[in-house]
């Protein structure tokens, strides 16, 4: 839903209306199928994996399940296993509001991977030639502005001033060669990230419920990305009406259930 931040920055609100859907796509993707899941989300599919293996299920479900030694190792790898999760809704959300000719990065299977959180590409209708490539970063935080000023602008910057510029690239020639181009033509087409006219920039952020002045202190500084439009600066919240950790914790919950009947259809019918 699109809501009203400032003139600087164009707004939307997210919503889970069923989270037992949301973990069932979560859960393929933690089985190594984010492009079947892909699939499932544009043709709508029933969210049922490609394949199973009892290997790939133990693994995910691993990834469900909080460790540590101590209460600062366990909160640790609770906020990667929540940030995990969040960037898959990201992914989730983006791949139902994409048009044709959208390509994506995968979500990081692994919950305690760096590096670019999400690249969206748009290419012309015909032509290898990028339209907008928008660059995601996720943040799933109870300090929502915090980690916008300290963490997302930082990385936004040094995007803005093509200080990524490698792994930007990389990224978008790895995407779009799912178009079927070659590695050579693949790269040569992604240079157009390097752009500012071409690039948007998406901050999603876990949050309270928000007014529209609270919204636009969150997003304070964003217009720092100068030379580039409001439609540019995206602003993306999912708005939680409770405790952080609760909610995903029953997400997390909902993604193990559905991996254990996942792992029963493989038991009725055999590796």
């Amino acid at each position: 839903m699109s809501v009203v931040i400032d003139d600087d920055v164009t707004g939307f609100v997210w919503s889970v209306p069923d989270v037992a859907v949301v973990a069932r796509l979560i859960a393929v993707v933690l089985l190594g199928q984010a492009q079947h899941a892909a699939r499932i989300i544009a043709a709508l599919e029933p969210a049922a994996p490609a394949f199973l293996h009892p290997v790939l299920i133990a693994d995910a479900k691993r990834q469900m399940v909080i460790r540590g030694d101590d209460d600062d190792a366990r909160q640790a790898n609770r906020a990667h296993r929540d940030g995990f999760l969040f960037e898959c809704m990201s992914w989730i959300a983006a791949r139902q509001d994409a048009v044709d000719r959208t390509f994506f990065k995968d979500p990081h299977i692994d919950a305690t991977s760096h590096g670019l959180d999400g690249l969206i590409v748009e290419l012309h209708a015909i032509d290898p030639v990028i339209r907008r490539a928008t660059i995601c970063e996720d943040k799933c935080t109870s300090r929502p502005r915090r980690l916008f000023r300290e963490q997302v602008m930082t990385t936004f910057a040094e995007h803005h001033s093509n200080k990524r510029a490698r792994d930007l690239v990389a990224n978008a020639a790895a995407i779009i060669r799912e178009t079927g181009l070659n590695g050579t033509e693949a790269v040569a087409a992604a240079a157009a990230v390097l752009e500012a006219s071409v690039r948007s920039y998406r901050a999603a952020l876990t949050t309270s419920v928000l007014t529209q002045p609270r919204r636009a202190r969150l997003f304070r500084g964003y217009d720092g990305l100068d030379g580039i439009t409001q439609a540019q600066r995206i602003g993306a919240m999912f708005e939680i009406d409770g405790d952080l950790r609760d909610w995903f914790q029953v997400l997390a919950d909902e993604v193990r259930a559905s991996l254990d009947e996942l792992e029963v259809e493989l038991d009725v019918d055999g590796v």
